[in-house]
């Protein structure tokens, strides 16, 4: 392949890569994107994970709540991403506290049976409603350039939401708002998805929290109908419709921004150098810190994933509540303040959680087509559970590490089975093999299998919506380097599946300060 120069390249066919070369692409640059695997969309996919199994798991994201309507209908996507009915579902003993979205009434009386009365639902009503103005407010904002601390404190307009979301600690504001243990975690779960902090002390899950409830104005979380895959076939057509010519099974092995050089291998190890006006990486900020000859400063993740197929639902306790109400939300497991808080002082110290925290959700209740006939008939149905405070450092003694995992995923099933009406396991789907279809990655599988330093699903810890000092540029996509940007999750306003850092690098590129 002879040396050639392109307007881009950008390294990594992730959602963000393929957002930021569709813009440039319609914008009539030549637009080059350079992918190691052999496949685009890098965690924003759709996989048969089970042998045998027809069923495509969204294997690594599997929701979307960020991506602004605004990138879905520049880049003509066709997305069906729908709304989920029920928001919530948390047991609590032989009952459960169920937020439905469409029946006010239902979910008042959930709250009085586990909370006793109705105050906790009032500071609720109050609280989300403050939360809903700040989200509609804030999110256009993520498309535009930075603004600072002053400057989006106005945005917000309100001095008391801005000092329990921005200024103190979010487990002090929730403490100080909500009464009962159960409803307190409940809010506290969005602080923490991702991120290994104490709520309490750290504004590290403030941070979290932000982007967590402030997605598309709403802090809706979607389902897209076809699994994260279609997502990710959506954007790569558009990027190929414009223009953008991508290359799978190429792996960049260096970037000078000063000359635009970039070296990468193709899929038959011959190694190639092409030139680039601006250089777009879509890569974890430790990758790119290697790519430059620089020493990487590697995050820490702090997740257990594990993706099921159930031959049913599982039985509840609660028998007022039909299961597929309760697991088409998200059904929070052993969440509760207190819980959470146990279970993060023993991640800290250096042991698996005895009562794991985490969370789960049924993507075919809401979507059956990621299902074959066959499963669906039978009334099969997917199950993906997240799990909190498991940080990388748990499993990364290599003579320890596998059986680390392993009692990870015990002790997650079993903190499973102390809140149903039967063992999760009882309710497995079985592949042609005879072996349950159950697949797990803690953070250091996401590292080895899918080159996230410290299996960090956000590339780094997330930052504040607005500038601060040290930034290089107006987007928040700047580096050190003219020519180099940011256009990953491990920008500024970057993490989750949103497409805001691929659209502002396209931006900065586009409309130079």
């Amino acid at each position: 392949m002879p040396r050639s120069h392109y307007d881009a390249v950008i390294a990594g066919a992730g959602h963000n890569g393929l957002v930021a070369a569709a813009y440039l692409a319609r914008a009539g640059r030549r637009v080059l994107v350079l992918e190691r695997l052999g496949h685009v969309g890098g965690l924003a996919v759709s996989a048969q994970a089970f042998p045998g199994v027809d069923a495509r798991l969204s294997r690594y994201s599997y929701l979307v709540s960020l991506l602004p309507t605004k990138i879905v209908k520049e880049l003509g996507l066709g997305l069906d991403l729908r709304r989920r009915r029920f928001s919530s579902y948390t047991p609590v003993g032989g009952t459960g506290l169920l937020v439905d979205t469409a029946d006010e009434g239902r979910t008042a009386a959930s709250f009085e049976a586990v909370t006793g009365g109705r105050a906790d639902l009032d500071a609720w009503t109050r609280f989300y409603g403050m939360v809903g103005e700040v989200a509609r407010r804030v999110a256009p904002t993520l498309l535009e350039p930075l603004r600072d601390r002053t400057a989006l404190r106005a945005v917000v307009g309100d001095d008391e939401a801005w000092r329990d979301l921005f200024e103190r600690p979010v487990g002090e504001t929730v403490a100080g708002r909500f009464a009962d243990d159960t409803v307190r975690g409940v809010v506290l779960t969005d602080a923490l998805i991702g991120t290994f902090a104490d709520p309490s002390a750290d504004l590290l899950a403030n941070r979290c929290f932000l982007y967590h409830v402030v997605g598309d104005g709403t802090g809706d979380w979607n389902v897209p109908v076809g699994g994260m895959g279609a997502v990710t076939a959506e954007l790569a057509e558009a990027a190929r419709r414009g223009g953008a010519e991508i290359r799978t099974d190429a792996e960049v092995l260096g970037i000078d921004p000063g000359t635009g050089e970039v070296a990468f291998r193709d899929d038959g190890g011959a190694e190639h150098t092409v030139t680039a006006g601006r250089i777009l990486a879509n890569v974890p900020p430790a990758v790119l810190a290697r790519l430059l000859g620089e020493e990487p400063e590697i995050p820490e993740g702090a997740q257990l994933k594990i993706n099921m197929v159930l031959s049913r639902l599982p039985r509840l306790k609660d028998l007022e509540v039909d299961p597929a109400e309760a697991f088409s939300g998200t059904f929070h497991i052993n969440e509760g303040r207190d819980q959470l808080a146990a279970a993060y002082a023993q991640a800290a110290a250096g042991r698996i959680p005895d009562l794991p925290p985490a969370e789960v959700y049924c993507h075919s209740l809401t979507d059956p087509s990621i299902l074959g006939p066959s499963l669906r008939e039978a009334g099969a149905h997917t199950m993906t559970l997240f799990g909190l405070h498991m940080p990388a450092r748990l499993f990364r003694d290599p003579r320890t590490g596998a059986e680390a995992a392993r009692e990870a995923v015990r002790r997650t099933l079993a903190s499973v089975d102390a809140v149903l009406a039967e063992p999760i396991e009882d309710c497995l789907l079985r592949a042609p093999s005879g072996e349950p279809c159950l697949e797990a990655k803690t953070p250091v599988d996401l590292e080895r299998e899918a080159g996230l330093p410290g299996g960090h699903i956000f590339h780094r810890d997330l930052s504040w919506p607005y500038a601060e000092p040290g930034d290089h540029g107006p987007w928040g996509v700047e580096t050190p380097y003219e020519r180099l940007l940011l256009c990953g999750a491990g920008a500024r306003r970057g993490g989750g599946v949103s497409g805001i850092p691929g659209h502002n690098a396209a931006m900065a590129v586009l409309n130079p300060s």
